[in-house]
């Protein structure tokens, strides 16, 4: 569920996100998303619905009574799984905090709050509107809300950062007592304010040092990593995420939002995206959004990898034929030879980096193009 409006738009952003300007329309977006799920349900194909993400944008912008509507809606028209997670993004801003109690009575299970970093001064770099003690004061709330499984956002590699200052930042998170932490590296994408004017990022040898001891710190706290950016707490791993990492499918639903649906009988996979401006998105309510374009099957077996390999245990090797419909002999070849090289693990039940090949996921991949 993709919410695009943000109080402003951070300078790394490269998301389909819009710069609030007056009020947001909120009530005609929560009922074009209800109408936008209502002509898509029949993609579920009879499955329940596992998890929902709410993303943006900054989805908590909206009031707890918007996404109580469209839980219910979601409920009713698809159905939902008796153990679902639903996420919810949100910005440590202290007019959201507000909403965090209204937002569990909706049905949100699961946060997941954009700290980035606990440092005044990167937070400013950043372009961020929040501080520290916000920060901290938001993690706070979530808690007091009943929000005991919450996910927190941190980047690394940030200008100025030092290994210290990486490691205190993760270990505030650590202290907060976050089920689960995104920890990744900033990276400069086309389409940003950072593109045209880029920051003075560390070098190389401080990155890898920062990467190195926060994973080091990480794993002393039992956070596991289970994907490139993933860390969690034992049980604590996002279905969501892993749903996607598993080449499962799932609906997106609202301005820009890309979905992935299989179409077993149709030997199809299909990829969907929405309209991506929000006036236009809203002006086709009732209408078709989006378009749909079948996966060529000469890639299907890079996009499964692209996604599978990011994992840390890899998935097990029958996902490769009932995910893509393609015969596991049709990469012989290309396993083979990656395994020879030390990247791909020999197990023939799963198809998984070894540490050298998740060190070097990108020449991994490039195996398999």
């Amino acid at each position: 569920m993709h919410i695009p409006w943000c109080v402003r738009k951070c300078p790394y952003c490269d998301f389909n996100s819009h710069r609030a300007e007056g009020e947001i329309p909120e009530q005609a977006y929560t009922q074009a998303l209800i109408a936008d799920l209502q002509q898509d349900q029949h993609w579920a194909q009879g499955r329940k619905l596992t998890s929902i993400f709410f993303g943006g944008g900054t989805p908590s912008l909206f009031s707890a009574r918007s996404i109580g509507d469209i839980l219910n809606a979601a409920e009713s028209l698809i159905g939902f799984d008796s153990n679902i997670e639903i996420t919810l993004e949100a910005n440590p801003g202290t007019a959201e905090q507000d909403k965090f109690s209204g937002f569990h009575s909706a049905g949100i299970n699961r946060l997941s709050i954009g700290i980035q970093s606990f440092n005044r001064h990167h937070l400013q770099q950043l372009g961020r509107i929040h501080d520290d003690s916000q920060a901290i004061s938001a993690i706070e709330t979530a808690r007091r809300a009943g929000f005991d499984n919450f996910n927190l956002d941190l980047m690394h590699g940030l200008s100025g950062q030092t290994v210290a200052h990486a490691q205190s930042d993760l270990q505030q998170a650590i202290d907060s007592g976050a089920s689960h932490i995104s920890w990744y590296q900033l990276t400069i994408e086309p389409n940003t304010e950072f593109y045209s004017r880029p920051p003075q990022l560390p070098e190389e040898d401080t990155l890898a040092d920062i990467q190195q001891a926060g994973l080091e710190l990480l794993n002393k706290h039992s956070y596991g990593q289970y994907e490139v950016s993933a860390f969690a707490q034992p049980r604590k791993r996002s279905q969501h995420n892993i749903n996607y990492w598993q080449f499962g499918d799932y609906l997106g639903i609202g301005a820009g939002a890309h979905g992935k649906i299989t179409l077993a009988a149709e030997g199809q996979i299909l990829r969907t995206n929405k309209t991506r401006q929000p006036q236009n998105y809203l002006a086709r309510t009732g209408q078709a959004a989006g378009q749909q374009k079948a996966i060529p099957r000469d890639e299907l077996a890079i996009e499964f990898m692209m996604n599978a390999l990011r994992l840390r245990d890899g998935v097990p090797t029958s996902y490769f034929t009932s995910r893509t419909g393609l015969a596991q002999s049709s990469i012989a070849q290309q396993v083979a030879s990656l395994q020879s090289q030390g990247l791909l693990d020999s197990d023939n039940h799963r198809y998984r980096a070894t540490p050298l090949g998740y060190q070097f996921l990108n020449s991994l991949l490039q195996g398999f193009s």
